[in-house]
């Protein structure tokens, strides 16, 4: 066989490396680090052996891909070394360090990065923090008001609360300690109410000090906080500034990957600075002499993105524009004139050498995919055909170059649309219908206009306030394209193999390819346009046990009908269970309608995610024991109470409301004994869902119901509370699984271990949502269920026990 070319060789290299950073992210649990410094070690002696021989060039890509795989495990190994100690976690420390980052200040409180000074905290302690400095509602809260004071740079004395890194885990949602992982953040906690005391004003962290002065500019020079967050985060990167409703109507807009610093914007500054040192250059001899002015151009391009990176806040996505713009420069100032396939996978090569968890991050593949179709499609691999300047010459060729332009620019703004909609379906299960009306506006508008402005105000603030205009402008159209029906369509995650034949499709569809040959994406498309979605047979019924915090949500699915029991908590004014996990948790199952809501009470950890829920998907109806007036009534289609003797079935699952009665609401009880309890059954199996009933509801229960409410799964009454799962309660229940939604160390102590040594005396399985994650029991799956931490681990997740507390 003839040895392969250079360029074969040159494409097969980093794909190897690549080929070998994505099998070491899916390692369930780390090797130790000698080994992977052995590999490493090997594969840089192997990599220069075959240097010496053509013929050594199989081991060579062999050597690459252990490479990768090694150098990944390396760093990982060093990283998840400088984790929190576990017995450290939900103690009193006093640190003491620098503000690393800007304060994001939202109505809870503050969240700030925090590098601790060496010997200035007990031995442990990671450099790295992210801390909040809470007041109010957050159930973290301070007892002393958060110091509005507070700026990056300064070194300030804290008493802090830290625990290990841990996030919820749901299926398909987002992997808060694979982020922190990538940040380098090995602890996080919050402020207690001890004194706070303020060291150094101007400690360190120059360029954060900068950009907290132009944030604060901005805020004080634009009336309009929304449109200020705007130009904050085009300005310097500050995604945080963005309020919660915007960034989702910039998602449903298709435009959110505009209103941060991404890599579109960092590379055209890139380009900008580029074209104007090369112009400068070009005026002068002497510097045309010393150093041409196209690599002069592009080096000044470079280190202007660099710069502007830096300013920014060096964020993940800017870094790795900045490693990609690197490549190229460097490439072409060696002379050498790549195909572009192979610069972009020198880049990849180049970015995963520096950040390998990249690989795990959709918007590496975005940009990446985007330069990518736009090099293959007949736009960039064919000369134009409209009319050019040849025979035109003065202010005559204006409207000519104009007209190219901006079909030039309709052309490359379908090739995105086309190419990336697979990859967005993949990622996101959701792609905006009018993404491509809204970004022919928003693309030139926001980096031409809104972002050169949002600098330039630094020097000049009147600028700001015409930034503002505009960014005002552009919302109220986009909420007139967000209002159109349809503006969205979300699907479901499709399998694995529709999602490969989708991303085909996105190829054939730019590639210079006749048309007969680009209708086969036609058919390759539709099953991740329209994914297969796997529902229980007649008479049986699936149950998702969210992976919420401290509160309950239960998804049971029948096979034409979903009932969500409970909405999880608010977390803060800000955020809560529904926006954050049941909403993205809802689409990626292609649950579009919920045929009732059931909110078992009052309590904020019950009904926290309601609103956003009502407001996000279609729900039929709303049954509660909330009191007449409460404002989710109002926002509820058929409203009811829920009374004991209600029931009905459902393609062949039987449902029943157990409590509260109906002269309960005539009593004055507690919010935890209106409890709605719901029993589901259905294919031999059934399911207790309770809600906080305490010992009292328990004992009536027990005494209307004896025999009827044995159920195999029980949703834990109140989280596992003392005030709760009596003995008598569990011997009618008799259940083979009991499940625990509580969170991570929560301030209540639930589960209580009196509560889980009544549960082990009786050899009930216990199953907690903080080491287990969410909690699957399908009809048609394992009798015990499956957790999310197990059937989805990696090495960077979180283990814990079912039984620790703070």
């Amino acid at each position: 066989m003839a040895a392969p070319g250079i360029g074969g060789r040159l494409v097969a290299l980093p794909l190897a490396w690549l080929g070998g950073v994505a099998l070491q992210l899916h390692e369930r649990e780390l090797w130790p680090l000698a080994a992977y410094v052995a590999i490493a070690s090997a594969a840089a002696v192997a990599v220069l052996a075959g240097a010496l021989t053509r013929r050594a060039f199989p081991l060579v890509v062999v050597a690459a891909l252990a490479g990768g795989f090694a150098v990944s495990g390396w760093q990982a190994s060093l990283r998840l070394a400088e984790t929190l100690p576990a017995g450290l976690e939900g103690r009193d420390i006093v640190v003491t360090g620098v503000v690393a980052s800007l304060p994001q200040q939202g109505p809870s409180g503050l969240r700030f990065r925090f590098t601790v000074d060496e010997g200035a905290a007990p031995a442990g302690v990671p450099s790295l923090l992210a801390l909040g400095w809470y007041a109010g509602f957050h159930e973290d809260a301070a007892l002393v008001q958060p110091r509005l004071a507070l700026r990056a740079g300064q070194r300030w004395r804290f008493t802090v609360r830290l625990r290990q890194p841990h996030g919820n885990l749901n299926p398909h949602g987002f992997d808060y300690e694979l982020a922190l992982l990538e940040q380098g953040v090995r602890a996080t906690g919050y402020v207690r109410d001890a004194p706070a005391t303020l060291l150094d004003a101007s400690a360190g962290h120059p360029v954060e000090r900068l950009r907290q002065r132009v944030r604060d500019a901005i805020y004080t020079h634009v009336a309009d906080r929304r449109a200020a967050g705007v130009l904050a985060a085009l300005a310097i990167g500050d995604q945080g500034a963005i309020e919660r409703d915007d960034w989702d109507l910039f998602r449903n807009t298709g435009v959110a990957h505009l209103m941060s610093i991404s890599g579109l914007h960092v590379t055209m500054f890139a380009w900008l600075a580029g074209t104007l040192i090369g112009a400068a250059w070009r005026r002068s001899t002497r510097a045309m002499r010393w150093f041409p002015a196209p690599s002069a151009a592009r080096w000044g391009g470079l280190f202007a993105a660099i710069a502007y990176a830096f300013f920014a806040g060096w964020g993940v996505p800017s870094q790795r524009t900045v490693w990609m713009l690197a490549t190229v420069t460097l490439l072409r100032a060696g002379g050498l004139r790549w195909p572009w396939a192979l610069v972009l996978l020198t880049a990849a090569f180049v970015v995963t050498v520096f950040d390998p968890w990249a690989l795990t991050q959709p918007g590496f593949w975005l940009s990446f995919m985007a330069v990518g179709l736009l090099m293959a499609s007949p736009t960039a691999t064919s000369a134009p055909r409209e009319a050019t300047t040849d025979s035109v010459v003065g202010w005559r060729a204006w409207p000519a170059r104009f007209a190219a332009s901006v079909r030039g620019g309709l052309r490359t703004q379908v090739i995105a649309t086309l190419g990336l909609t697979p990859l967005t379906l993949v990622f996101f299960q959701q792609v905006s219908l009018v993404g491509f009306l809204a970004n022919l506006v928003a693309i030139p508008l926001v980096t031409l206009v809104v972002t050169p402005l949002a600098l330039a105000g630094i020097a000049m603030t009147p600028l700001w306030s015409l930034g503002a205009l505009i960014v005002q402008g552009l919302d109220a159209l986009l909420v007139r394209l967000a209002a159109l029906p349809g503006a969205v369509w979300t699907v479901a995650v499709a399998p694995w193999w529709a999602q490969l034949a989708g991303l085909l499709a996105a190829v054939l569809v730019v590639l210079p390819l006749p048309w007969r040959a680009r209708l086969v994406a036609v058919p390759l498309a539709l099953a991740l346009l329209v994914p297969p979605v796997s529902r229980p047979a007649e008479g049986s019924f699936d149950v998702v046990a969210a992976d919420i915090g401290q509160g309950t949500a239960v998804l049971v699915r029948t096979r034409h009908h979903a009932l969500l029991f409970d909405s999880g908590p608010q977390y803060s004014r800000e955020s809560d269970a529904g926006q954050r996990v049941l909403v993205p948790l809802l689409r990626s199952r292609g649950e579009r309608h919920l045929d009732l809501l059931v909110l078992s009470h009052r309590d904020s950890d019950h009904v926290g995610g309601a609103r956003t829920l009502l407001g996000a998907i279609d729900v039929g109806s709303l049954a509660s024991s909330l009191e007449d007036g409460h404002p989710l009534l109002d926002a509820a289609r058929d409203p009811h109470r829920c009374v004991a003797g209600q029931r009905w079935r459902w393609d062949g699952v039987d449902f029943a409301i157990l409590h509260p009665g109906a002269d309960d609401y005539a009593r004055t009880l507690k919010p935890n004994a209106m409890s709605c309890v719901l029993r589901v059954a259905g294919g031999g199996r059934s399911l207790l869902l309770t809600g906080d009933i305490e010992r009292e509801q328990e004992q009536a229960l027990v005494a209307a119901n004896g025999e009827a409410l044995r159920s195999d799964v029980l949703v834990v009454p109140h989280h596992g509370s003392k005030t709760s799962s009596s003995a008598p309660f569990l011997d009618a229940v008799r259940p083979r699984i009991a499940v625990f939604q509580a969170g991570y160390r929560n301030r209540f102590g639930h589960p209580a271990a009196e509560v889980l040594d009544r549960y082990r005396e009786r050899g009930i399985a216990i199953v907690a949502s903080p080491a287990c994650g969410a909690w699957q029991w399908r009809a048609a799956g394992a009798g015990d269920g499956t957790c999310e931490r197990a059937a989805a681990r990696r090495y960077w997740h979180h283990r814990t026990s079912a039984t620790e507390v703070e």
